[in-house]
């Protein structure tokens, strides 16, 4: 009889923090669509008719994930543009909260809330989790690949595998996250290779995370078949690539010593030679009347894009490098919030009009198009409070490494290997954005509360007895 009472009695015991889990995961997902909420509809930027195009009327565009486009109809598009945003905040919510039960086990639900809440006003969480954009996703390729990596014991078959899936979605959902958790992946298996020298250290168990980087790869490539009817896994690098040389001049001058001059019946080594180039990379990307149109853009496809970026490459190994750290290092350094969002109204209209009719009253009568946000005030607040984050990491790692305490190491150090890597991807292979570094940034806020609420002392001075 007392056994069965305490089966009872345990399973009772399970079921209310089954209860209180859910409770929290409901809380938080509302709570991270607040500002989309303020909106009066999921906020859009420049390349979200893009995704709606391609998602929801069956187009194709080489630059732009199918993955994260297909995702569209998949969370209720069609429907609403709201169950989109939704799903986006709940996939976020859970891996918050996997984090929170196991780095601050002893956390109540009202400091979770506390801690939703400091992200939501002291960090850009809420306008990237509410965006129909897949840059909410890339702070999920950082704590997810953490959470596969070194805390996989703490987590049951379901969760794990949930885990996976969401990690493997977000990084199908743009191209630079297959080099961020590609990034991790190397670093940890350099880990494993000093791992006996590092007493202390959580060995990283490799295979969980290349598991999701495969899927991930499945993803993107059967995206990619589905439209197009053949695999590959990205055309348009190059492309980003060129524009980001241009931006830094080294293309201009690989033409201006390989071209011929005006009027020579020698045949031009590229077509570029025809053109006048732009020192911007937007302009030459995105402009009406850019020679990147004229040379038949993203649909190019005989490897010139490529050769200009090898040529130039081989010529000027050392302008190359200059220019990736000097890019690199703005791009850590950019982080503002709001960056591209603004009106789109002249942009998306036709793209409502085509694809959700029913939805564009709503989409006009939002803040985004009706109103200036005035970023410039939120960023009096969002912008102190990443530096203060990113110097809270480096104190954590401190702490972690004068306490010995190497496990305590593990997530600043992944975010802040990650913060580094997106630089590093966004800044080389792209050119910098505020809103590349920017989507981030609520990813150290989120580990310095962690590390709070499990140790009210974690950001205080080591006493001399710990050290």
């Amino acid at each position: 009889m007392g056994t069965y009472r305490e089966s009872r009695a345990g399973a009772h015991a399970e079921s209310l923090h089954v209860a209180g889990y859910l409770v929290a995961l409901v809380l938080l997902t509302f709570l991270f669509l607040a500002v989309a909420v303020w909106n009066r509809f999921p906020l859009v930027f420049y390349d979200t008719g893009a995704y709606m195009a391609e998602g929801l009327s069956g187009a194709f565009f080489v630059e732009r994930s199918p993955v994260y486009s297909l995702l569209l109809p998949l969370t209720g598009a069609f429907a609403s543009l709201w169950w989109v945003a939704a799903a986006q905040s709940l996939m976020t919510s859970f891996v918050i909260m996997e984090l929170v039960r196991i780095e601050a086990p002893r956390l109540g639900l009202v400091g979770l809330i506390m801690i939703g809440v400091a992200l939501t006003v002291l960090t850009g969480i809420g306008w990237y989790v509410g965006q129909i954009e897949p840059d909410c996703f890339t702070p999920l390729v950082a704590l997810g690949s953490y959470l596969l990596l070194f805390r996989i014991p703490a987590l049951t078959v379901w969760r794990r595998w949930l885990v996976i899936v969401i990690t493997a979605l977000a990084v199908a959902s743009h191209p630079s996250h297959l080099g961020l958790i590609g990034g991790l992946l190397i670093c940890a298996a350099i880990l494993c290779g000093f791992h006996s020298r590092l007493s202390g250290w959580p060995r990283p168990h490799l295979w969980s995370c290349l598991s999701a980087l495969l899927l991930s790869l499945a993803l993107v490539v059967t995206a990619n078949y589905f439209y197009t009817k053949t695999f590959f896994v990205s055309r348009a690098g190059s492309v980003f690539l060129l524009a980001r040389l241009m931006q830094d001049g080294i293309v201009q001058r690989l033409l201006a010593e390989t071209c011929p001059a005006r009027g020579s019946s020698q045949k031009p080594p590229y077509t570029l030679c025809a053109f006048p180039l732009p020192h911007n990379a937007n302009a030459w990307l995105w402009g009406e009347r850019s020679s990147f149109r004229a040379v038949g853009g993203f649909k190019r496809s005989d490897g010139e894009y490529g050769r200009i970026v090898r040529d130039s490459l081989a010529r000027y190994p050392l302008m190359h490098l200059k220019a990736a750290i000097y890019e690199s290092v703005l791009q850590f350094v950019e982080f503002k919030t709001g960056d591209g969002i603004e009106s789109q109204r002249s942009i998306l209209v036709p793209g409502f009009n085509r694809s959700l009719p029913q939805q564009l009253p709503a989409y006009l009568a939002a803040r985004q198009q009706t109103e200036i946000i005035l970023f410039k005030n939120i960023n009096l607040v969002h912008v102190p409070v990443a530096v203060i984050a990113l110097l809270g990491l480096l104190l954590l790692l401190h702490h972690a490494a004068v306490r010995g305490r190497w496990d305590q190491a593990a997530l600043p150090a992944t975010v802040l290997l990650a913060l580094v890597g997106n630089a590093i991807i966004c800044g080389t292979f792209s050119n910098p954005h505020d809103r590349y570094q920017s989507r981030l940034m609520w990813t150290p806020v989120l580990v310095l509360l962690l590390a709070r609420a499990r140790d009210a002392r974690a950001l205080q001075p080591v006493p001399e007895q710990e050290t």
